[in-house]
């Protein structure tokens, strides 16, 4: 049997959840956590750029902006700076103004944090980065990587009081006890996050939940919860047990602010618009019956190879890039 509490608390945050605005376009709106902004409940994910050709990419970003995406999600380290480098080159011609830019950052330490935020600068072409995030905080003591003295959030707070970034947020993929350690750390240091992300999909319920157990500490702090890895980099399609809508609609239907995809074609991109358009909230009885066709096939983690490999933990691979 399924975990009924575990449905219960997904269904209470969805009925919690602040409503979400529309335009004619299908996209849907919603609050930034407690910041104030307001930005597309679909985001756009950037590690995917880097697959179709630098024209398809750019036709890509230019196409969802124009369209009514506003969130544009990126990292310094994906494809060694390349998403970056097209997203940039997307950006000319007045379509930076369109967009809410967030990219990440893997430093651990105050020079390494300060030269990775200006070298995304310089690759997306702007001024500013409206969010960045402290990026794979999937070690029990990224935490305390990013509050030592001479660590990450010196240089952050550095490059924020420069004019360099307007909010503050951080991302990981492995346990949900690592997001929760940030939090307590955050707490103990007086610290607030702006936006947290982490995967969030229909097999997450039933293995080391974020959703169950990071999702309604954001939520309380007015943290913005940020998905990724709704099909799990495809993954979870693999297991035959959801489709992409429906793993789109359940993201969307946690109390998240975005939920961010990757994108490698105009085709994907529709999918993503296609999603947004159509979502309506979930009833308790159809997140059941989601949670229920996936519980078999999500309890070893195989589907969420991010969470118990290293495949994905780019950091593990390229120490170097923590400085």
């Amino acid at each position: 049997m399924l975990n009924v509490l575990a449905v219960g608390g997904v269904a209470a945050l969805t009925r919690a959840q602040v409503p979400s605005t529309s335009t004619e376009s299908g996209m849907i709106y919603r609050k930034l956590g407690s910041t104030g902004e307001t930005v597309s409940a679909i985001g756009l994910g950037g590690a995917h750029l880097a697959r179709p050709s630098e024209d398809e990419a750019i036709k890509i970003v230019r196409s969802a902006l124009d369209r009514g995406l506003t969130f544009l999600d990126n990292c310094w380290d994906y494809s060694n700076g390349e998403c970056e480098v097209r997203m940039g080159k997307a950006l000319r011609d007045g379509y930076r103004k369109k967009a809410f830019l967030m990219t990440k950052f893997d430093g651990r330490t105050k020079q390494a944090t300060v030269q990775q935020i200006d070298e995304s600068l310089q690759r997306l072409q702007t001024d500013h980065i409206d969010l960045i995030q402290y990026h794979e905080n999937i070690r029990l003591d990224d935490p305390d990587r990013f509050f030592a003295e001479g660590g990450a959030l010196e240089g952050v707070l550095a490059a924020k009081q420069a004019g360099k970034i307007r909010y503050i947020g951080f991302t990981g993929h492995k346990d949900p006890l690592v997001h929760e350690r940030m939090l307590e750390i955050a707490k103990q240091n007086k610290f607030h996050f702006d936006s947290c992300q982490m995967p969030l999909n229909p097999m997450d319920a039933h293995f080391r939940s974020f959703a169950n157990n990071v999702v309604p500490k954001l939520v309380e702090a007015g943290i913005a919860v940020l998905g990724m890895k709704s099909m799990g980099s495809g993954l979870i399609l693999q297991s035959k047990t959801v489709t992409p809508m429906e793993c789109l609609h359940y993201a969307l239907n946690l109390p998240t602010s975005v939920v961010i995809t990757g994108c490698d074609s105009m085709q994907i991109l529709d999918q993503a618009f296609e999603a947004a358009r159509t979502f309506k909230p979930l009833t308790e009885s159809e997140i059941i019956t989601i949670l229920d066709k996936t519980r078999e096939a999500a309890a070893s983690g195989k589907y969420e190879l991010f969470k118990v490999d290293t495949r994905f933990d780019g950091t593990i691979r390229n120490p170097q890039w923590m400085g």
